[in-house]
């Protein structure tokens, strides 16, 4: 069984010339999302806490409607129904993006995911005290040094431990990639069981590379929140 497992999942994806494992795709899948995704939460999330509506309100609405619908749904959607649209379509680029299965999981799991780091990050700003705020405006840091020096950093310290279950959720989210005929851990697991008849050991052994990957994810995160929040941390006497 687990030899059937390591051959399908050696076997199953090319790419550029490199053949690419299930695991190493679903890998692929994570890392590209959550890269992706902090970089369009982070000025989503300026623009949430902004005292002007004309920005925190679109960014409101983007945030409710992806936090709001099934990340499975929103995949369906970008997969299956963008490209019925004409002007997808007659859109050379747009079209060849939206017919790779790959490309839409891609963008479904970076939209779910920047959604959620907007408002753990808006909340990270909200949290900052205001006398952190006046007393680097009264040591003359300008509007943009206040915000590279003091507000940005302490909002991604303060994200830290709501920001490493974010990454947990959207490892298991890369789980409905096979939907799209991307092939994942879950594609190589469905192609085991229909191959030995064995459901029980090959999603369970898909599961336990879940769990060892997580436990992995969740060691590394605490690794560097103890390294980022020191300073949160109880002094012993």
């Amino acid at each position: 069984m687990i030899e059937t497992f390591l051959t399908y999942g050696r076997a199953y994806f090319w790419h550029d010339g490199i053949q690419w494992s299930g695991l190493a795709v679903t890998l692929m899948l994570l890392a590209i999302s959550l890269v992706l995704g902090l970089c369009v939460s982070l000025p989503l999330a300026i623009a949430r806490v902004s005292s002007r509506r004309a920005l925190s309100w679109p960014v409101q609405v983007f945030t409710f409607v992806f936090r709001g619908t099934p990340l499975y749904v929103q995949l369906l959607i970008i997969y299956t129904g963008m490209y019925q649209l004409e002007i997808i379509r007659e859109t050379p680029f747009v079209a060849g993006f939206f017919r790779s299965g790959f490309n839409c999981v891609v963008l479904a799991l970076v939209l779910n995911t920047s959604a959620y780091t907007t408002e753990f990050l808006a909340g990270a700003f909200r949290a900052i005290p205001a006398g952190e705020v006046e007393a680097a405006r009264a040591y003359g840091l300008g509007r943009v040094a206040l915000w590279t020096k003091l507000l940005i950093p302490a909002a991604l310290r303060r994200a830290l431990p709501s920001y490493s279950n974010e990454v947990i959720f959207m490892l298991h989210a890369t789980a409905i990639a096979f939907t799209a005929t991307v092939p994942d851990l879950m594609k190589v697991a469905g192609d085991v069981n229909a191959e030995t008849y064995m459901p029980f050991e090959a999603y369970g052994i898909a599961a336990m590379i879940y769990l060892g990957t997580a436990m992995l994810l969740l060691g590394l995160f605490r690794q560097i929140e103890r390294h980022f929040l020191a300073y949160a941390s109880p002094r012993k006497a």
